[in-house]
């Protein structure tokens, strides 16, 4: 599995090089026709438990007057939505021949079959199933999942775990990608 190379912060100072687009031997998804993506957001009850953080940490430094509680209120608010908002902006592409999750990056060449797993399955494949060399993209508000197997010999990955609000739209773009790759 690879992961998409961050740019070299230094840049030649020639005017030909900075003219000329960075090589990459691979095309870049994010500018390819995407068949698939979705954005695993928190749920909304999340963002009603940020504002209850915001209260509590008001009332913590209410002893201290009405603007440290005003502040208090705004930072205990808004460090608790960054920390949602950072968790529920995890990603699941389909681009470009390549599958995104999270992080990774892996051709859709190199992926097996694709098991759509229930909420069960889906909990025995992050529990007692699971194998620890899997790359898994897990949040807790999305019960169902899919599972695909990694066939590239040299990727010592199993398989990838994918909580996703919708596994067999997944699926079938995985299967539509790997079919025009081929």
């Amino acid at each position: 599995m690879e992961r998409s190379p961050s740019q070299s912060p230094q840049q030649s100072a020639s005017p030909s090089a900075s003219s000329a687009p960075p090589a990459s031997p691979e095309p870049v998804p994010a500018r390819a026709a995407v068949s698939y993506d979705e954005r695993l957001s928190a749920p909304w009850h999340w963002w009603f438990y940020c504002l209850l953080l915001g209260l509590a940490a008001a009332l913590v430094v209410y002893p201290f007057g009405v603007l440290p509680m005003l502040g208090g209120l705004a930072v205990g608010a808004a460090g608790s939505a960054m920390v949602v908002s950072s968790y529920g902006s995890a990603r699941i592409r389909v681009a470009g021949g390549s599958l995104l999750a999270g992080d990774a990056r892996i051709p859709v060449s190199a992926l097996g079959e694709a098991e759509v797993l229930d909420p069960a399955e889906a909990r025995a494949w992050r529990s007692h199933k699971a194998d620890p060399r899997a790359f898994m993209l897990l949040r807790a508000y999305a019960p169902r999942a899919l599972r695909i197997e990694v066939v590239d010999p040299q990727d010592p990955t199993p398989y990838l775990y994918l909580s996703t609000r919708e596994p067999d739209r997944l699926a079938a773009a995985v299967e539509a990608a790997r079919a025009t790759a081929a």
